[in-house]
């Protein structure tokens, strides 16, 4: 049997600001953005083969609206891998990531968390 993790849902605020933020600040594709019913169909996924996409999800009601940006109770949400930790840590700096801390070598590889624009935390690896 053979599996994969195909998309992950993403509650935003507002689905033009994730977009123009993921797919300007980080890179990311613009799979698909189809009109539904009162709602959108958004889906984003970083440069390259192989990646699980995102699904752009706008919250709908309250409750929705309360785990925007914090969607893991302030746990690193998500994990962006690159094949140049160096390279993409600097274009992400000239697009003024919020990012916590500095860089760090860890036995794995290299690392940085960062906050998105509604402030999930990423993990951004390169490992060796």
């Amino acid at each position: 049997m053979e599996q994969q993790l195909g998309q992950i849902t993403l509650v935003v605020a507002d689905y033009d600001d994730a977009i123009a933020y993921f797919t300007g600040k980080l890179n990311f594709e613009l799979i698909e953005d189809t009109p539904q019913e009162g709602k959108r169909w958004v889906v984003i996924r970083p440069p390259g083969n192989g990646s699980a996409c995102l699904l752009l999800a706008k919250a709908k009601n309250p409750e929705e609206a309360e785990h925007v940006g914090n969607q893991t109770g302030g746990r690193v949400a998500f994990f962006l891998y690159t094949d140049d930790f160096w390279r993409d840590y600097e274009s992400m700096q000239q697009a003024d990531i919020d990012f916590i801390g500095e860089p760090r070598e860890e036995d794995y590889g290299y690392v940085i968390v960062f906050r998105d624009l509604y402030g999930n935390k990423w993990d951004f690896i390169q490992h060796r």
